[in-house]
């Protein structure tokens, strides 16, 4: 078995992985990134993040050009659905993305070695390529696991990406299912949901609680809820799946309330599982190196992500925390620049997070229920984009933003936002919470005009109770 030597070696070339690489390899230490994929940029760049938001973009076109371009008095006929070039426009965004990685481990000279590593002992790897050629003895001084998560299965739902998918699944259909059944009603199913939706599908979410996306600020999740049944979507909370059968004409679910009752069947074409994710340590012998982790299948580490075991850290969906492809880049990063020698922090309470539907959700910071079981006593200010000069020139007014501010410091606690590109907007609500701004401080912060933004503004204008133009 050969043996290399490496300053920092680690396993998983995710969004947390390979961000990780590139800047300890950028600090000078010799670096290498173990990946079994045989394709760069983990869950995200290849079945999860990437393709959704390719497929997400290609079905608003389609559903804009079918039913949202009369009010700009342009007229459409003909419109027709040409799936295979949508998947390979899906695939080839795929294929650059994780090209494009490849090109910046070259770049930066970081060592990429395809297969799958397990611990032998602290600070030792053995890797069996995917090739299937020799074993090869990788030992580091420093090892860093980012192997990222996995779905969750659902108790007497076998997923067999054909009838009953996951994510993956669903990324690549052969044909737009007449009844698609989501069971989850969180970021990942309402955002697959929306794609097929919009290209042909009836869409009915089933969720075991009382509400959509748990977690987020509350308001926000009826007003999503809300919107998407405008658009077609069929709700079913406090609903559970408790089996799955499959037939010729597709597969036919049983249904129970969540707090008990009759059982009643469901028939649909394709289901969809999207109950979570679940951290992914298969294979990698934590045992061999006596790696701690929790009740839910984390790796414990502490504020600098060090395990237990000296020299072996780990990051991203592994770990606790939200899994967000953008918190684990955040903590490679800032991790890379621990082990060569320099200060970094994650802020976890400035983390946004983003539901791609349309209108799309943002959020950053604390909600309003989480606020009150806090005790902190908080103003409100929101403003709808109705109001919003820009909003109303697009012709696409649905939403408002909410900025939650200490009752009295004014310092911004959370930033809500329901609306056109929220996921770009949230950005100036995550900067301003990074450095501490208050309400006035965006509030007094000129805006162009006429942009979405200058929701924002009113928004905090509105803390104080006086927004301009509402």
């Amino acid at each position: 078995m050969t043996e290399q030597a490496y300053d920092v070696i680690i396993i998983g070339g995710g969004p947390g992985g390979y961000v990780a690489a590139i800047r300890a390899a950028q600090l000078g230490l010799k670096t290498a990134c173990v990946e079994k994929r045989g394709s760069l940029g983990g869950t995200c760049l290849n079945v999860g993040c990437i393709p959704s938001k390719a497929m997400l973009q290609s079905s608003e076109k389609y559903e804009e050009v079918r039913h949202g371009l009369a009010v700009h008095g342009v007229k459409v006929s003909g419109v027709e659905l040409d799936l295979p070039t949508l998947m390979a426009h899906k695939d080839k965004v795929v294929l650059d993305n994780t090209r494009g990685v490849e090109f910046l481990f070259r770049k930066n000279k970081v060592d990429y070695i395809k297969g799958a590593a397990r611990f032998t002992a602290p600070g030792k790897l053995a890797v069996t390529p995917i090739d299937g050629g020799a074993a090869q003895e990788l030992t580091g001084k420093s090892i860093i696991i980012a192997t990222g998560s996995d779905v969750v299965a659902l108790p007497g739902v076998e997923i067999d990406e054909k009838a009953i998918v996951s994510s993956t699944g669903a990324l690549s259909l052969p044909a737009v299912p007449k009844h698609l059944v989501v069971v989850g009603g969180g970021y990942i199913g309402l955002e697959m949901g929306s794609v097929w939706r919009r290209l042909g599908s009836t869409v009915t979410v089933v969720e075991f609680l009382d509400r959509i996306t748990p977690g987020m600020d509350g308001e926000l999740a009826r007003n999503l809820q809300r919107v998407l049944t405008k658009q077609g979507f069929t709700f079913r909370l406090g609903t559970k799946v408790v089996s799955a059968r499959r037939g010729k004409s597709g597969v036919t679910l049983g249904l129970e309330p969540a707090q008990g009752g009759p059982r009643e069947e469901l028939a649909c074409d394709v289901v969809l599982v999207a109950i979570g994710r679940r951290p992914y340590t298969d294979g990698l012998g934590l045992e061999a190196a006596g790696i701690a982790i929790d009740n839910k299948g984390h790796i414990q580490v502490d504020d600098g992500f060090a395990t237990n075991v000296k020299g072996i850290y780990a990051i991203g969906d592994v770990i606790a925390g939200p899994m967000l492809a953008h918190k684990a880049s955040e903590e490679g990063a800032v991790l890379a620049e621990h082990l060569a020698g320099q200060k970094g922090h994650v802020n976890y309470g400035v983390i946004p997070a983003v539901v791609y539907t349309w209108p799309e959700v943002a959020t950053v910071g604390r909600g309003e229920e989480e606020l009150k079981s806090s005790g902190i006593a908080y103003k409100t200010g929101k403003f709808p984009f109705s109001a919003n000069a820009r909003a109303r020139a697009n012709a696409d007014t649905e939403g408002f933003v909410k900025i939650l501010a200490d009752a009295k410091t004014d310092r911004v606690l959370g930033v809500h936002i329901i609306g056109p590109d929220a996921g770009t907007m949230i950005a100036e609500a995550a900067l301003a919470m990074e450095y501490g701004a208050s309400a006035e401080d965006i509030a007094r912060t000129c805006h162009a005009h006429p942009t979405l933004n200058e929701a924002v503004k009113e928004a905090a204008l509105a803390v104080e109770g006086h927004p301009i133009h509402i």
